[in-house]
């Protein structure tokens, strides 16, 4: 037969009750049963099988249990919601608890018309979740239809897992490697854009005249630009930046399109490219006064900032960041035939540099090898190696103007350059213009840096030192990482050899294709009975997370750019790192004269600033071109010999480094006093803190899940132990159905932690924890499933007790509540579920009830017994309840249609705060009759 069912009514197909979901018509119905998840929904076709109108059945009198069950089928029944009754149509069905500090950017992005956000909280905070909150809450509601994520491709597959098993949105990665196989199957004239609602992107991949033009009519009306600034011009990157530039402004044309950017250094000392990055979202953005209140204002609408000290303690809530960052120098002294290179290079650089042959654009090539040719020495003898066996950046150049911006990038870190998938191959300094050839010096150059690898590289054995200290002295596996492919090699593979078997050692750099990097990560980490250590070049500084594994950070070499510093230590000091104590160790050559110089202009100037503020300031404008002006008056400085310890930074070099110094200076005293600059004034913490308090009542307390845990395990016959942050339990008794959702490997008995961060294979005592979820279904179900061993169900639909907690009978019911909402989409309406479990209690005759407050309904829930209840007498008790409760629809019913204006109430409070108006109408209603899924009696005084 076929008939209609609106969302959220009860039907009865294949032997059990089932909601209609949205989605559903006559012709095919999309069906959840009570307390199940995503994996248990079913399409059945009305005309194939029979569906039919359903009302839920009461308890059964018959199968009674205690009456303190009444507590954990009503958490059960929370936990098993993906359809919560509050203003966030999403949160119920995600699978991470945010922090309260993350609903801010959501609370933010619904009191939009059209979401157009910046998020730019600091590194480890968790600004992928937070972007991933906004567009689950989107698509939930009907505001957005689809989701592209632009990232860069070595993130593509962490943003598609992060997507799916956090927010249950499934994504196609679309690359270069995996195009023509979403193009099979299009219809003639689809695009890949319209045909896969939910994508990840890679930016430079779509970004190509041609595609960039199919993206900007196609692509869906939710984007996503992951490290956005990497996506503006400022005047003075490449073609790929100017290229990404346009592609973001041709997406940001189109008004009705929500955009969320992504980035934590939005800043990065040039002011023009910042003005560019808050263009996207708004143009007036760009010419705003930051310095006044009103612009101030208008910019805090759309910009959301948050450091770390800001919301370490929020809403008096702790999020267990990683309380110290240890840094610490570590100097190392050349070898004598090392340092007697060196002094060579330098001198062969000086020559090079002042050699007045050819034209302008010749000249930029030989300053652009040599500076190339000396940062490789400074990195190791294989970078020094392969750079000299490699054709200058530039060879290929038409002018010098080219020449100069092909040497700054494969040289220099500039403070706003992305990372390219080829910034870590080594740079070139071969200007022979015959291929595979190398003048007579620089043959003898790589002669000699080949023989130095090994015993006669004094950095090599520092390294071995520091890591060996950090192994087995403070505890903390490493990740060292190196500047160029060639270094990172070579330690990787000194260091297998050197530490010995209970290690393991992995490489991973930009050679390897990005999505065989975090399969090599994992490989790495896989073997428990070995401890990792991880060499890396720069393409795993941005966006990766390692800090389950890792602890500390060594910077074998430094980068040129203190920013870069702080990301590769942004790997391991973040959000889910266990350690209250992440280490930072940086190498440097105390002879060398080059890292000298970087150590003096930028790193411990950088570190200094940011130890005072706890904060990252930006560094100033002109860092790059100090950092080369420096770099080249002492190469063109007449020196008193050529021994490289006497490079320093008086004269010509003092005079810059003073000046940009200053600057820094200048704005680590802007930061310091706009600390507030952006605080969100339009989002109060008592707003966040009303939300938050609602959407836990709604799913539970942690403490409501942390007792129902431990309550139901013991009803299983587990054996349990509190330990300091929760407790252990047995597992070898426990249904099969559980035993199956417990992390491969587990510890036994199994540890369950209330704190973060948990340790892996372990539960966590959350709502979101797939181990808890699995209890609360195990429990949910067993109680409506007679058949269910009686010693194999913690809970039942019905029970009766003798308590000295009352005076009166007293009758406890659990109900669930089903609402209808219809939210204004931009594709009309949409329409949703929404759920609530909620405890009515009365005194007395079920004919003549006295309803009790809600405060002494929650007291119940702690009434102890006092005596048992023959089963005949329980029985009967349950039948008089039970038979009078279609007597008491007509109040339940008045709970019902009270809890949808409520409801109603709460979606408009969210999106019109702010003096913002919701656009269309927002309508709530109850179904009815209301679902009675328990009965428990209350009797006072006891028997024995």
């Amino acid at each position: 037969m076929t008939s209609t069912y609106d969302v959220g009514t009860l039907v009865t197909a294949r032997g059990r009750e089932w909601v209609v979901l949205p989605g559903s018509d006559d012709e095919f119905l999309l069906l959840s049963p009570l307390g199940g998840g995503r994996d248990q929904t079913a399409g059945i076709i009305p005309a194939l099988e029979p569906v039919v109108s359903a009302k839920f059945p009461y308890p059964d009198p018959a199968d009674a249990g205690n009456a303190t069950n009444a507590g954990l089928l009503r958490t059960a029944l929370r936990i098993g919601f993906r359809a919560g009754a509050g203003p966030f149509r999403a949160l119920a069905g995600i699978t991470v608890e945010p922090r309260p500090y993350q609903l801010v950017p959501l609370l933010m992005a619904v009191r939009m018309e059209t979401v157009r956000l910046l998020i730019a909280d600091d590194v480890g905070i968790g600004k992928t979740v937070e972007a991933g909150l906004i567009a689950a809450e989107l698509l939930a509601q009907g505001d957005a239809t689809g989701l592209a994520v632009l990232c860069g491709p070595a993130l593509a597959e962490q943003w598609q897992a992060e997507l799916a098993t956090k927010f249950g949105i499934h994504a196609e990665l679309l690359l270069p490697s995996t195009i023509t196989r979403l193009q099979r199957g299009l219809l003639p004239g689809e695009t890949v854009f319209e045909k896969y609602p939910h994508l990840v992107v890679s930016t430079d991949f779509i970004k190509r005249p041609g595609l960039r033009e199919m993206f900007w009519r196609d692509c869906p009306d939710l984007v996503i630009v992951d490290e956005a600034h990497t996506c503006v011009s400022d005047g003075t990157g490449g073609r790929s930046r100017m290229l990404r530039h346009e592609l973001l402004t041709g997406l940001a044309k189109r008004q009705d399109r929500h955009l969320l950017l992504v980035t934590a250094t939005p800043h990065s000392g040039k002011d023009e490219g910042f003005r560019n990055l808050l263009r996207l979202l708004d143009s007036a953005l760009g010419d705003v006064n930051r310095e006044e209140s009103a612009g101030r204002e208008l910019l805090a609408r759309h910009f959301v900032q948050r450091r770390r000290g800001d919301i370490r303690t929020y809403l008096d809530e702790e999020t267990p960041f990683p309380r110290d960052r240890l840094s610490q120098e570590r100097p190392y002294k050349l070898h004598a035939e090392y340092k007697a290179l060196f002094d060579n290079v330098l001198s062969y650089a000086r020559e090079t540099v002042r050699d007045a042959a050819g034209n302008r654009r010749d000249q930029r090539m030989r300053y652009w090898s040599v500076l190339s040719l000396l940062r490789a020495l400074a990195s190791s003898p294989a970078a020094a190696v392969a750079t000299l066996a490699t054709r200058a950046s530039g060879s290929d150049a038409a002018n010098a103007e080219e020449v100069d911006q092909l040497g700054r990038a494969a040289v220099l870190d500039l403070p706003d350059q992305e990372i390219l998938e080829s910034a870590d191959v080594s740079p070139g300094a071969n200007t022979t213009t015959e291929p595979g050839k190398l003048d007579r010096r620089l043959a003898g150059f790589a002669k000699r840096a080949k023989a130095l690898a090994g015993a006669k590289d004094t950095k090599l054995t520092e390294l071995t030192n520091v890591v060996t200290e950090l192994l087995h002295e403070h505890n903390c596996n490493p990740v060292v990482f190196c500047r160029f492919i060639d270094t990172a090699d070579y330690v990787a593979e000194h260091l297998a050899s050197a530490l010995g078997d209970e290690f393991t050692v992995a490489a991973v750099t930009g050679e390897l294709p990005p999505e065989e990097r975090q399969a090599r990560i994992a490989k790495l980490v896989a073997d428990e009975a070995k401890r990792p250590i991880l060499v890396a070049t720069d393409c795993l500084s941005e966006g990766v997370n390692l800090q389950e594994h890792f602890q500390a950070v060594v910077h074998y070499d430094l980068a040129w750019n203190p920013i870069r510093h702080e990301q590769r230590e942004g790997r391991v000091d973040r959000f889910g790192q266990r350690v209250d104590q992440v280490r930072a160790i940086t190498l440097y050559g105390s002879d060398n004269g080059v890292d000298g110089i970087v150590l003096d202009v930028l790193i411990r100037k950088h570190e200094q600033i940011r130890k005072a503020l706890g904060i990252t300031v930006p560094v100033p404008d002109r860092s790059d071109d100090v950092i080369e002006a420096v770099l080249e008056g002492l190469i063109l400085r007449e020196a008193q010999g050529t021994n490289v310890d006497q490079l320093t930074l008086d004269g010509f070099g003092e005079e810059h480094t003073t000046r940009l110094h200053h600057e820094w200076d200048s704005a680590r005293d802007r930061e310091k006093r706009s600390r507030t600059r952006y605080a969100q004034d339009v989002i109060k913490p008592t707003e966040v803190a009303r939300e938050v308090a609602a959407i836990r009542a709604g799913l539970g307390t942690v403490g409501e899940i942390t007792g129902f845990v431990r309550e139901s395990l013991a009803a299983l016959g587990s054996g349990l132990l509190t330990t300091s942050d929760g407790f252990t339990a047995e597992t070898g008794g426990l249904p099969a159905a559980i035993v199956e959702a417990l992390p491969y490997r587990h510890p036994e008995p199994m540890p369950f932690h209330a704190a973060l961060p948990v340790p892996p294979r372990t539960a966590h005592l959350d709502r979101t924890d797939p181990v808890v979820a699995t209890v609360a279904r195990y429990v949910l179900q067993s109680a409506l499933d007679p058949a269910t061993p009686a010693h194999q169900r913690p809970a039942r639909r019905a029970g009766v007790m003798y308590t000295a907690d009352v005076s009166k009978r007293t009758t406890l019911m659990l109900i669930r509540l089903r609402m209808s909402v219809e939210l204004p989409a931009r594709a009309g309406v949409r329409k949703a579920i929404a759920e609530e479990a909620k405890l009515l209690a009365y005194r007395g005759s079920v004919y003549e009830p006295e309803w009790l407050d809600e405060a002494a309904v929650a007291t119940l829930l702690d009434a102890e017994p006092s005596g048992n209840v023959a089963p005949d007498q329980a029985r009967d008790f349950l039948e008089r309840a039970i038979a009078g409760l279609d007597n008491l629809q007509p109040h339940l019913a008045s709970v019902a249609d009270d809890h949808a204006v409520a409801l109603r109430d709460a979606h408009i409070r969210v999106r019109e705060a702010g003096g913002q108006r919701v656009r269309r109408k927002i309508a709530v209603t109850a179904l009815k009759p209301v679902d009675v899924l328990g009965i428990y009696v209350y009797l006072p005084g006891s028997i024995s």
